[in-house]
């Protein structure tokens, strides 16, 4: 009953847009954001129901050190236009985030086409091994899940087992289409670590409250420094 999880990791130059202007004592949105996904991965890679991680990016500076930890790269392939863009029930995703989750899930079922496939948002800085392991147990008993964001109406984890198609709808309204696709909605506590994904200062100040992982951690600590 082994998984296989696929990351989406941005480019730091577009990464968590709407974090808006932080405090100057707080990390570039960039560095921010290198620290969620390793945070997210580090938690994914030491749970004993992942098998490995794939993460999808294609920048190399955020590459490396989550290959370090134990990850392997898949490049995003190059986008095309919306004009050039294929069409059709069978058509890959156009947008950037949902195609190179398409690309990820590909890889992974070529892989590893016995695993069941997980995708999960790379912006989960909290993110424990605890709820990682329970999250994957409960999906196993459904050929198609999804964990909700906290507030309930996006998406921090997509789930199906082996075999399954599984198409992303990550965005505005993911949950309900998510729902709409056959995926089952787990029953997580709110406050349940997965579900605490970092889009707004808000956020960033909740999970930093609750508690992150030692990349984010390190990161902000290292920033609110005061010099000697």
């Amino acid at each position: 009953m082994s998984w296989v999880c696929v990351v989406p990791v941005k480019g730091s130059a577009t990464a968590k847009s709407r974090l808006g202007d932080l405090p100057e004592t707080f990390p570039a949105r960039g560095a921010l954001a290198e620290a969620f996904a390793l945070d997210t991965v580090a938690a994914l890679l030491a749970a004993e129901m992942v098998r490995q991680v794939l993460v999808v990016t294609n920048d190399p500076g955020a590459a490396a050190p989550l290959a370090a930890l134990g990850a392997q790269i898949v490049p995003e392939l190059p986008q095309t236009s919306v004009l050039d863009a294929p069409s059709g029930p069978d058509a890959a995703p156009r947008d950037p985030l949902n195609a190179a989750i398409t690309e990820g899930i590909r890889v992974a079922q070529e892989r590893y086409p016995l695993s069941h496939i997980a995708v999960l948002t790379g912006d989960l800085p909290a993110l424990t091994v605890a709820d990682v392991e329970t999250t994957l147990s409960i999906a196993s008993a459904h050929d198609r899940a999804m964990v909700a964001d906290e507030e309930g109406a996006g998406t921090t984890a997509l789930l199906a087992r082996a075999g399954v198609p599984l198409t992303p709808q990550f965005g505005i309204g993911s949950r309900a289409a998510h729902e709409a696709a056959g995926h089952r909605p787990l029953d997580l506590p709110a406050t349940a670590s997965i579900r605490r994904d970092v889009d707004t200062v808000d956020n960033l100040a909740e999970v930093l409250r609750r508690g992150v992982g030692a990349h984010t951690s390190a990161l902000i600590a290292r920033s609110q420094a005061i010099p000697d």
